[in-house]
């Protein structure tokens, strides 16, 4: 369990890290059976029709959380982050698009009281996101997550 949620913590860091805008252009296409395929289709919190304001206030939450994780890292882990970040923008950039190792941040050793630190970063910053959103976009974000879940199970099933 602390597994998948430092591994969760870590990959929403990375993505922080070294997300950039991107452009998509949608395209319409049937409905679909599978639960959450339309979201992913529009993009999650584009889904949720968040207002600049809101959408400004996470950036901001999420920057703060950004910021607090770094200083979480020594500066050997730092080191070591930027090379697999690197190493990642050079499979981008050269059409292999792997993503990151299952076990990247494993490679980093972190220990018990960064865990513990970087899961109450990741509470403090989820709680208040979610007090950015209306209750109708908290209830629409509910079922996201449950449709997500579902996603999960029917691959695992396959």
């Amino acid at each position: 369990m602390k597994v998948k949620t430092l591994s969760l913590i870590a990959a929403a860091f990375a993505v922080t890290l070294t997300a950039t805008p991107f452009i998509a252009q949608a395209q319409e296409a049937s409905p679909s059976r599978q639960p959450g395929k339309e979201y992913r289709q529009k993009g999650g919190w584009e889904k949720l029709g968040l207002t600049e304001a809101q959408k400004n206030k996470i950036m901001e939450i999420r920057g703060n959380a950004r910021a607090e994780m770094q200083k979480v890292f020594t500066t050997e882990q730092k080191e070591q982050l930027r090379a697999m970040m690197q190493e990642r923008r050079n499979e981008v950039s050269q059409g292999r698009k792997r993503g990151w190792k299952k076990n990247a941040f494993a490679e980093l050793n972190l220990t018990e009281a960064q865990k513990t630190k970087m899961q109450e970063i990741k509470e403090s910053s989820k709680q208040q996101m979610e007090a950015v959103l209306t209750p109708a976009q908290l209830k629409q974000l509910q079922e996201m997550k449950q449709n997500r879940e579902l996603r999960r199970q029917q691959r695992n099933n396959k």
